[in-house]
C-alpha cells in the first residue's frame, strides 16, 4: 500500500490523518513517511539481487537530519554537493568510506575539508579540477581517489534546467576527451583514478533513455580499457523519476492520469543492469529523488478565494519560497484536499502569497470546489522542497513532520520572526 492515501474521505499518511497534522503543527508543514523511505530504498536494494554494488543517497534531494539519520540507518552511503552537506552527512551517521563528492565548482576549503575526513571519492567534472585536487592532496600529503564524470552528450528531455548530460551543459568531461583526462590522472602522483562516473539528467521517466546511458558508459569503459586505463568501478549516477500525476485517487476527485510509461528506480536499474554487469566493475547508483519524493507532501491552507478576468484563484498561504519547483521548472504536482466533501469540481489556479505572478502551484488545474479555511496537499514533495526553500519576502521556513506508523513527530521547528 502508498503511504499517502485516501480511506473513506480522509487523506493518510500512514496511519495518520493529515487532517490531525495541520490542526497540530499549522501550516504550511511538510510531511514525510519513514516507511515509504524505508520501502523505496529496500526496493532499490533488492533489484541488485547478489550483484556487489553501493549505493549512495544524494543529500541534495532532501537533507533533513532526521531524514539523513534513517537513511544512513540502513546502510547506504552519501553523495554530497557541498562542504555542508558533507558536514550532515558525517552527522548523521555516513561513513566517510561511503562519501563521494560531486559537482563542478568545490572549493580548495571544501575540497581540503574532504580530505581530511579521508572520503571515499570525489567526482571530477574538469582538468584543471583534476589538477587543484592534485595539489593540495599533495600539500596535505595524501592522496585523492577520484571517479572522473563522463559527459555523454545524451538527451534526457524534461526541463532544460534539469539537463546535465548534453555537450552544452556545465557538468562532466565530454566523452572524446575522457581519455586525455583519465591518462593525465595516472601520471599524476596524488590522485588515484578509481573509475567513470555519469549522471545524465533528473526526473528521466523514458527508460530508453538510462538504457542508451548504461550503453555508452559500457563502451566507454571498453575503450579506455584498450588503452591501458584501469576503470575498476562504475557509477551510473541517477535522475531516476517519480510520480507525480495520479498518485492518489478518490472517487470524487476529478481524474488525473497517471504518467504514462513511467518505471520506479527498482525497475530502471533492473533493466540496465545486465549492460553494467557486462563491464566487471563494482558498480553503484545515487538516488535521491526516487527514495524521498513520494514519502513527503506539503500541507497547505486555503486563505482567499478570487475570482477575475474570467479566472478563479485559490490563494494558500504557502509559496513559491516554500516549494519552488512549479514555479521554477513548470512541475506538475497532484493537488489534493486533505477531506473530500462533495464531487463539485471547478478549474483553479492554485497560488501563494508571494509578490510574484510565478508563485503558483497549479495553473488551469480541476479540482473540487475549495473553500475559506479548507486544506489541501500538494503531493510527491519529498525532494527538492524545503532544501530549496527561502525567507523570500520575509516569508519563515516551515516546520517538517516525519510521521512512523500511528504517530508522528515535527523533526523541524516552523522559524521564528527572531529567526529572520
Amino acid at each position: 500500500m502508498d503511504a499517502i492515501y485516501f480511506k473513506d474521505d480522509l487523506l493518510f499518511c500512514e496511519s495518520v490523518p493529515l487532517v490531525s497534522v495541520a490542526a497540530s503543527c499549522g501550516t504550511p508543514v511538510y510531511v514525510y513517511s519513514s516507511r515509504a523511505i524505508l520501502e523505496s530504498i529496500r526496493a532499490i536494494e533488492s533489484a541488485f539481487g547478489d550483484e556487489l554494488h553501493s549505493t549512495f543517497y544524494a543529500v541534495k534531494a532532501n537533507a533533513n537530519r532526521h531524514i539523513l539519520r534513517l537513511i544512513a540507518g540502513t546502510g547506504l552511503g552519501a553523495d554530497v554537493g557541498s562542504q555542508g552537506e558533507l558536514y550532515l552527512a558525517l552527522e548523521t551517521g555516513f561513513a566517510p568510506e561511503k562519501i563521494t563528492f560531486s559537482g563542478v565548482g568545490k572549493r580548495d576549503d571544501e575540497i581540503a575539508y574532504a580530505l581530511e575526513k579521508n572520503i571515499l571519492a570525489y567526482h571530477v567534472e574538469s582538468l584543471q579540477e583534476l589538477d587543484v585536487l592534485d595539489q593540495i592532496a599533495g600539500s596535505m600529503g595524501v592522496r585523492a581517489r577520484v571517479f572522473l564524470r563522463a559527459n555523454l552528450d545524451i538527451d534526457a528531455g524534461g526541463h532544460a534546467y534539469i539537463s546535465t548530460s548534453r555537450r552544452q551543459n556545465k557538468f562532466g568531461i565530454p566523452a572524446d576527451r575522457l581519455r586525455d583526462v583519465a591518462s593525465r590522472a595516472q601520471e599524476l602522483s596524488h590522485i588515484e583514478l578509481n573509475g567513470v562516473h555519469s549522471h545524465l539528467g533528473s526526473q528521466i521517466t523514458d527508460v530508453e533513455v538510462f538504457l542508451s546511458g548504461a550503453r555508452a558508459l559500457a563502451a566507454l569503459v571498453g575503450e579506455l580499457r584498450r588503452e591501458g586505463i584501469a576503470v575498476p568501478s562504475l557509477d551510473f549516477g541517477g535522475g531516476f523519476g517519480v510520480r507525480h500525476h495520479g498518485v492518489v485517487s478518490h472517487p470524487l476527485l476529478p481524474h488525473e492520469q497517471t504518467d504514462a510509461g513511467f518505471l520506479p528506480a527498482s525497475e530502471v536499474i533492473r533493466e540496465v543492469l545486465p549492460i553494467l554487469r557486462e563491464t566487471g566493475c563494482h558498480l553503484s547508483v545515487q538516488p535521491g529523488r526516487s527514495i524521498v519524493s513520494e514519502a513527503g507532501a506539503l500541507l497547505t491552507k486555503a486563505l482567499y478565494r478570487k475570482e477575475t478576468g474570467g479566472k478563479t484563484f485559490v490563494v494558500v498561504d504557502g509559496g513559491m519560497n516554500d516549494l519552488i519547483r512549479p514555479s521554477l521548472y513548470n512541475a506538475h504536482h497532484q493537488i489534493v484536499p486533505l477531506k473530500v466533501a462533495h464531487g463539485e469540481h471547478e478549474t483553479v489556479d492554485v497560488v501563494g502569497p508571494v509578490c510574484e505572478s510565478g508563485d503558483f502551484f497549479a495553473q488551469g488545474r480541476p479540482l473540487p470546489r475549495v473553500l475559506r479555511g479548507d486544506h489541501l496537499a500538494i503531493l510527491s514533495a519529498g525532494a527538492y522542497g524545503y532544501v530549496l526553500s527561502s525567507n523570500y519576502n520575509a516569508r519563515l521556513r516551515v516546520a517538517e513532520v516525519l510521521v512512523e506508523g500511528s504517530s508522528y513527530r515535527v523533526i523541524r521547528e516552523r522559524e521564528h520572526l527572531t529567526d529572520l
